[in-house]
């Protein structure tokens, strides 16, 4: 006799709606492991360098300091995976820092010097801001602040300077927006800027801007409170140097004792040159302050900056409304350059002086040019000092 047995059922397949988020949940789980191994310093990032938005620097010749790593455009994703490295060597040293003084109030507090956000809780909100900006958060903005000038007077070593505050974000190249781009627009401005979280200050520095007729009108347009930095150095100094930079670059240019007069037996000096233009700031001040209060414009004395780097980013923290970080115990003096230099740099463990353009030596000049473009440059210094308040020791 058969016996019909029952047939076993099919096993049903997994309803895709599981299956989906099953998937979803593993890619959760998988991304949050991701982001804690990366807050524990061991993640690795592609190598690669951090490209600075921006035309070249005309100060900084094209290989100052504009591309910290490389000249090269990098694809989308590996400037990103660079970005990210940055962002956790930075997180790296703010721990140290936080170890280094167990009792201090974390340097890093979110933007609290300027937000707010300073007290117990300032480890846990830079921690949180360092993630957000990992995670491609926050938002450029048009600068708040702007390094104006002067050329050769010491803008680039001030914004290498102020990199190191955890609350300043800066266009490593110059952006020549307000005398030579303006015409492309606020929008292609902006998108040269970093992102920056809320409480964070965006800067660049272009130093042809303060010699510009139209670039106090311009900033103005865009924001009447944008706060302008003027780095000034003795203006016989400055066009010796600025002079010594095109030498390097033209060999066989005039000397510098006939390109400083119109006449030599009268002498006349040629105040059409640029290098001795430059140098008249009284003149270029007033056309300034057509546009600005001369309370927001600070003026930075390039020759402290040498002697005294913590005291001058002093005054430029406490004009800017941040909180005093950057102090003395972030330099040393590097004798062979004859420049400070800082023990680390934004994003870096290791030292870090201006690049091999930066202290050249000046070629021996006629004293008697010396003094007659001391001479020349006497009453534009006394007016200076009189609109500025401040006597910077040229005389």
């Amino acid at each position: 006799m058969a016996v019909s047995a029952a047939a076993a059922p099919a096993a049903e397949p997994l309803p895709r709606s599981i299956f989906k988020k099953f998937l979803v949940m593993l890619c959760s789980l998988l991304m949050s492991l991701y982001v804690f191994y990366c807050l524990a310093d061991r993640c690795q990032t592609l190598p690669g360098p951090i490209i600075a938005a921006g035309a070249a620097s005309e100060e900084d010749e094209g290989g100052g300091g504009e591309f910290l790593g490389g000249s090269a455009e990098l694809p989308p994703w590996q400037a990103a995976a660079a970005r990210r490295k940055r962002l956790l060597q930075r997180l790296k040293q703010r721990r140290r820092r936080q170890e280094a003084a167990p009792g201090a109030e974390p340097p890093a507090g979110g933007g609290g010097s300027r937000a707010g956000g300073s007290g117990g809780g300032g480890g846990a909100a830079g921690t949180a801001g360092t993630l957000a900006l990992l995670l491609g958060e926050g938002s450029k903005r048009l600068p708040q602040a702007i390094i104006i000038g002067v050329k050769k007077g010491g803008t680039r070593a001030l914004l290498e300077f102020l990199r190191v505050h955890p609350d300043v974000r800066a266009v490593g190249a110059e952006p020549h927006f307000f005398d030579r781009n303006y015409e492309r627009g606020l929008a292609w401005y902006r998108d040269l800027m970093p992102r920056t979280l809320e409480g964070q200050i965006t800067m660049e520095k272009t130093p042809s801007y303060f010699v510009t007729k139209e670039a106090p009108a311009r900033i103005s347009s865009m924001s009447k409170g944008t706060k302008l930095i003027v780095v000034v150095r003795d203006p016989v100094t400055r066009a010796i140097s600025d002079y010594t930079q095109t030498l390097s670059k033209k060999p066989d240019i005039p000397t510098f004792e006939s390109l400083t007069f119109k006449n030599r037996t009268t002498g006349l000096i040629d105040t059409s040159w640029s290098a001795i233009q430059i140098g008249i700031y009284a003149k270029h001040l007033e056309n300034w302050l057509l546009h600005f209060p001369i309370g927001q414009i600070l003026f930075v004395s390039g020759e402290r900056l040498i002697s005294d780097p913590a005291g001058e980013l002093g005054r430029v923290q406490d004009f800017l409304g941040l909180k005093r970080i950057i102090t003395d115990k972030h330099f040393y003096f590097n004798k062979t350059k004859g420049f400070p230099c800082l023990k680390k740099a934004e994003g870096s463990s290791k030292p870090h002086c201006l690049g091999k353009t930066k202290g050249r030596t000046h070629p021996d000049i006629d004293q008697e040019v010396v003094q007659r473009l001391r001479d020349f440059y006497r009453p534009f210094n006394m007016k200076f000092y009189q609109m500025t308040g401040q006597d910077f020791g040229w005389d």
